[in-house]
């Protein structure tokens, strides 16, 4: 799957930041989804800070009717500290450790039931550390900025 290509080709996205702010590395995805929406400006692009609860703006991506929706959180799946990974939120890491509440693959099966022609892709970012009120890690930084440079330049390339 090449997210580039798949996100240059899309004309609605919806790109859902998961996680908790007060348990370290675990605030990667809404650490990626607050710079990016203050970098984003392209009509069609919504960009969602979901916090732990991504299945609280399932009305809100309906609305929207995209024709991919990106998922990013830190994912337990054994890599290296900051190592990124992407798959399908319905496979294996979509019921990976994480600290939400519903297993991921269980929102985009709804998900898919309102929105049959949509891609849904999962972004997880190996933690370090999800100590409660732990600092975000240095490896987690950093890949968090590639990220986001990644999606900047091929949402707006």
């Amino acid at each position: 799957m090449n997210i580039t290509e798949l996100l240059k080709n899309a004309k609605r996205i919806v790109i859902c930041g998961i996680g908790n702010e007060n348990r370290g590395d675990d605030a990667f995805g809404v650490v990626v989804a607050e710079r990016l929406k203050k970098i984003l400006q392209k009509p069609g692009i919504i960009v969602i800070n979901c916090g732990e609860v991504p299945e609280s703006y399932t009305g809100v991506i309906k609305r929207h009717r995209p024709d991919v929706v990106v998922f990013i959180d830190a994912i337990e799946f054994g890599g290296k500290p900051g190592e990124i990974v992407t798959a399908d939120p319905e496979g294996t890491l979509g019921s990976a450790a994480s600290t939400h509440s519903l297993p991921l693959r269980v929102l985009v099966q709804y998900l898919k039931t309102e929105l049959k022609d949509t891609e849904f892709i999962l972004i997880g970012c190996q933690p370090k550390s999800t100590a409660l009120f732990g600092e975000m890690s240095g490896e987690i930084k950093k890949s968090a900025e590639e990220l986001v440079k990644m999606l900047v330049d091929s949402l707006e390339g």
